[in-house]
Order: structure tokens, then sequence, then C-alpha cells
């Protein structure tokens, strides 16, 4: 199913001070891509009619690597929060009748198929709004759900500004909304910046449309994990092992054996044929291709290499940019053979 009615737009503005880094935190890697490569991947699979990225601390380096993407691109001078990141996209969206679909650039581990999901609730809702919660046990962080005795949304509140209660809930917001863009620019100029970091936040156009006798739809994610903002170093590889654990869990879905898993490294530019069997600690990244039927010992290091069908690589190898035709065998402790 298309959203051709629907335009995609992902906030990455920010500077992430918590990264502890001189990049934008957009740009830090997540399984061997920048982070917002992840969500914008994710994007162009759900068939939007068009997608928006705002840009703002480091802006030029965030645009440079986001080249080969056919987006639109916003510019957030002066970073004041999240409401006024999407205000900055008025000009482009101000004439927009249909639905914004916003999210965040920090989100990489978020599914197309979650996205398609969000996008068909709110189509079957007719509502003027939907947001994406789901429930954690720990919501350290995380803006809080605030819902009314019947279930209902009825405001969000950020983790500075809740109260010791308000801080036990543990239904959170995924940063995920989607919007029809009158209501939203209209609700964007009465929020205010009267909080703790003084900026002016989206999630206050919950309370807006609760306050205007808007039914505001919740659709809450049943995998919390998807919904992880990297914010951190330590987030960032957990971001890192989820990606990297369901691209091998694909690999042995398609054929492949991978011997203690937990202690492989395989990049999402590698294709492996069916029937291979990878040992513990191996690395393979890079663009590379591994036909059928190969066996790659412990301790193996293959990047940007064509590995043919039936090899056997024996331990301690170490290959890159190679070329190791079908039914070879490459002997244990092999270095760096570059034969294209």
């Amino acid at each position: 199913m298309e959203y051709s009615p629907v335009v995609g737009l992902v906030l990455a503005a920010g500077k992430g001070t918590r990264m502890k880094s001189d990049s934008p935190k957009v740009l830090h890697e997540v399984f061997f891509s920048p982070m917002i490569h992840h969500v914008l991947d994710a994007l162009q699979s759900v068939s939007l009619g068009r997608n928006l990225v705002v840009t703002g601390h480091r802006h030029q380096l965030v645009e440079e690597s986001l080249l080969g993407y056919p987006i639109s691109i916003v510019h957030q001078a002066q970073q004041l929060g999240t409401g006024h990141a999407v205000l900055a996209c008025e000009s482009e969206l101000g004439a927009h009748k249909g639905p914004v679909l916003i999210l965040c650039g920090d989100t990489p581990l978020v599914r197309a198929e979650t996205l398609r999901q969000f996008l068909h609730a709110h189509v079957e809702s007719a509502s003027l709004l939907t947001v994406m919660t789901t429930h954690v046990a720990e919501p350290d962080n995380y803006g809080r759900i605030l819902s009314d005795e019947d279930g209902n949304i009825v405001g969000i509140v950020e983790e500075k500004d809740a109260t010791p209660v308000q801080k036990k809930i543990r239904e959170i917001n995924a940063g995920i909304y989607c919007v029809d863009a009158q209501f939203l620019f209209g609700a964007l100029k009465r929020v205010g910046t009267d909080n703790k970091q003084g900026e002016v936040y989206l999630t206050d156009i919950v309370a807006i449309a609760v306050g205007d006798g808007i039914h505001v739809h919740k659709f809450c994610c049943p995998d919390s994990e998807e919904i992880l903002g990297v914010n951190s170093r330590r987030e960032l590889a957990q971001a890192h092992c989820v990606l990297q654990r369901r691209y091998l869990n694909a690999l042995m879905e398609s054929g492949v054996t991978l011997i203690q898993p937990e202690t492989v490294t395989i990049g999402r530019s590698v294709t492996i044929g069916k029937d291979s069997v990878i040992y513990p600690n191996t690395s393979i990244t890079g663009v590379c291709k591994i036909g059928y039927g190969v066996c790659i010992d412990s301790f193996v290091k293959i990047h940007d290499c064509t590995v043919g069908d039936c090899v056997r690589v024996g331990s301690f190898t170490h290959l890159q940019q190679a070329n190791i035709p079908s039914w070879s065998t490459v002997t244990p402790h092999t270095m760096d053979i570059k034969t294209r």
C-alpha cells in the first residue's frame, strides 16, 4: 500500500550532548551506517509522497551524508526544541493538506512494517493526531504518556518536567507522530516555552488537541526495542547489537549456519549463499559476496571480497579486496590476498 498523501518529516538537528562528540548525533554509525540512514531506509520502504529532513547542528556534514536520498532539506538555524524544528518546515508544508509522519533521526531500530501499521491505524481511525507509544520497564529519559481513566491519551510530560508520580509511568512517548498538517502548524503556534528547558515541545500539541475536544489516537508499539532513541555511546552499542542480531537471524533463516552467532560480525552489505558455515569470532564486512557451501573457520577477517562456491577459509586468515575462486582452499594464517 502506498501512502502518497503523507509527507515524512525526520528531525535531525540536535547536537546530542550525551554522546560527548564533535560529530552530529545522527551521523554516528550503527551497524556500519549513520543512524539516520536506517531511519530514511525505513521511510523509503513505506512509499510516502515526499520526505523532508530538518538539519541544524553542523548541518553541512549531515546534508552531505544524505546526498544519495531523494529528500528535501530544511535548515533549523537555532535549535529551540522539537516543536521549533517542525515549525521551520511551515514554508515547505504550509500548503500541504494531509498527514505528516514525524519521527526522529536517532531511532535507527524502527521497522518499515511498524511505520506501515502506524499509518494504517491513523487512516482507519480518521484522527487528526496519532501518537506512537510503548511500554518499558525503565522509562528514564523518555516522555511519559498521561492517560485518563479510560486509557485515552490526554498529554505527554517530558522527563525533566515530570513529577515523582509521573516518573513512575511506564508507558512512554516513542517520538513518532502522524498529524494533520493544518492542525499541526496551528497548534505549534500556540505552544509556549514554559518548561525547564525553555524549548518549544512538539509533545505539547497533544494537550492542545485534547483541550480543543479532538480525540488523540494512540498506537502502542508491541516491541519497545524498536523505538530506542540513541542518545549515548551505550545506546549506540545497544542499537548496533540489535541490528546485527536481526541480520544474522535473516542469514540463518536463508540457510546459513552460524556457530555461536553472538561472536560473529557480518555487515549489511554482505551476502552469503545457503549451506555455508561461519565459525566463531569471524568478521565479514564491506561489500562481500560469499558463495554457497563456503566454510569460514574461526578468527577470520574478510573485507570487500568475493568468495566463490565451496571455498574453505582457514583460521586466522585476513582477506581484503580478494577474489577467491570456487572450490579453493585458503590455508590458515593467509594475510591480505589482493587479486583485483
